[in-house]
């Protein structure tokens, strides 16, 4: 079953830390890069930004990584990241509703992120919020 509740975002944040804070960034940063590593199932992953909006983790693409994300609009035109990154800086943390393309479902659908500020670095999970077919 592919699909899961928005506390699984928040949960999967929350590991994704614990893990940071026990062995160091270098290696963390790299798992969360790592596309078959332990911080990606299914649909969900890890990335993490630096505070002006830069990417340092990515568990899809890694590609993605030192790239300047402040600006990505969803499909709808919303600067979810500037959002992110405005929000863990002024609150250290919460949740960003925005539209993105599902390669599972070959459509865009609304997708919900949990992100949460430590060591000058915001940690991110999304689940799409769908209904079974």
């Amino acid at each position: 079953m592919y699909q899961r509740s928005e506390d699984y975002a928040k949960y999967w944040v929350e590991q994704a830390i614990a893990f940071y804070k026990e062995v160091g960034r270098r290696i963390a940063l790299a798992e969360f890069t790592n596309t078959n590593g332990m911080f990606v199932q299914d649909d969900v992953y890890i990335y993490v930004l630096d505070q002006k909006g830069t990417m340092l983790a990515h568990g899809i693409n890694p590609r993605f990584v030192g790239e300047d994300f402040v600006e990505v609009v969803d499909s709808a035109g919303k600067a979810f990241i500037k959002e992110i990154v405005d929000t863990a800086n002024a609150s250290g943390s919460g949740w960003v509703e925005y539209n993105w393309y599902s390669p599972r479902r070959r459509r865009v659908l609304p997708k919900v992120a949990y992100f949460q500020k430590a060591d000058e670095m915001i940690f991110c999970s999304a689940i799409y919020k769908e209904e079974e077919d």
